[in-house]
């Protein structure tokens, strides 16, 4: 059975954040360590960190996923802002070592006027800085997006890239997110996951890299740029594309994270139960 999960809230504390994974039934999830629409971090002080893994240890939960805050573009090309990034990617790799958290997953950014080579240039470098300047071993996992205008990260290709501009470096790996694949035109509803992953394989790299799958239904049409998730089965995707990708053999290893909405509609515990019945099936 494959590990499911939802992205939580670490409000009030990082170890309630555990509390609420195991309410929904959760065997993996995700968090921020901070507000992800500021700069600015609080620190993380021991007895927080130590509550929050002694929780984790007493859940059976495993394993924990870090995102990145929603500001930093190390592909900036305004040098305050890429200074600013670097910075932030390398605290953030310092604050999953302090939780003992294995995975930062990060998006890749925006390029500017200076073009997509410049910008892979600014993402490989600002990884490489992060990794040799922080503590601990957490993997970074380069996250696909929506491919919307200027992203860099966008197309397996562009993945490959900048994981080949890291060379062999064992703390990258990545994040394949359904609706961000099918948004960018990756028709996995057309083609099926074997065909999608393997063209992932490929272009980005060995799927023994890939850690995390983002299982997200979508709101808008393949190839449409638009980078909004929907309730599992719901959406463009529906429930046999959904299926496909939590069935699919070479991708079984991974934690799949739901950033599902949780509206009126449908909230997380019945996102779970429809993955749980696509997963059985």
């Amino acid at each position: 059975m494959v590990k499911l999960g939802f992205h939580v809230s670490i409000a009030g504390a990082f170890a309630n954040a555990v509390e609420r994974a195991q309410v929904l039934g959760c065997d993996t999830f995700q968090i921020f360590t901070r507000s992800p629409r500021i700069w600015a971090a609080k620190p993380i002080d021991a007895a927080s960190a130590d509550a929050f893994t002694m929780a984790l240890d007493a859940s059976g939960i495993s394993p924990v996923v870090d995102h990145m805050p929603y500001l930093p573009n190390p592909a900036a090309e305004k040098p305050e802002i890429y200074e600013k990034s670097v910075a932030t990617l390398t605290d953030e790799l310092n604050r999953c070592s302090r939780l003992n958290i294995p995975y930062l997953v990060t998006h890749l950014g925006h390029h500017g006027a200076e073009g997509q080579k410049k910008g892979r240039e600014k993402v490989i470098a600002a990884i490489g800085h992060a990794l040799d300047n922080a503590a601990g071993d957490t993997m970074i996992l380069l996250e696909n997006t929506a491919n919307e205008k200027n992203t860099v990260g966008g197309t397996f290709t562009d993945i490959g890239a900048i994981a080949d501009g890291l060379g062999r470096e064992p703390r990258i790996g990545f994040c394949f997110d359904t609706c961000h694949a099918a948004a960018a035109g990756y028709d996995l509803k057309g083609h099926g996951a074997e065909t999608v992953f393997g063209w992932f394989a490929d272009e980005a790299g060995d799927l023994s890299r890939l850690k995390v799958i983002h299982l997200n239904d979508m709101k808008g049409g393949i190839g449409s740029h638009l980078d909004r998730h929907e309730h599992l089965g719901l959406g463009m995707l529906g429930e046999d594309t959904i299926h496909d990708v939590l069935t699919f053999p070479k991708i079984s290893h991974c934690a799949f994270i739901m950033e599902t909405p949780s509206n009126e509609v449908r909230d997380d515990a019945e996102n779970m139960a429809v993955a749980r019945r696509l997963a059985a099936m």
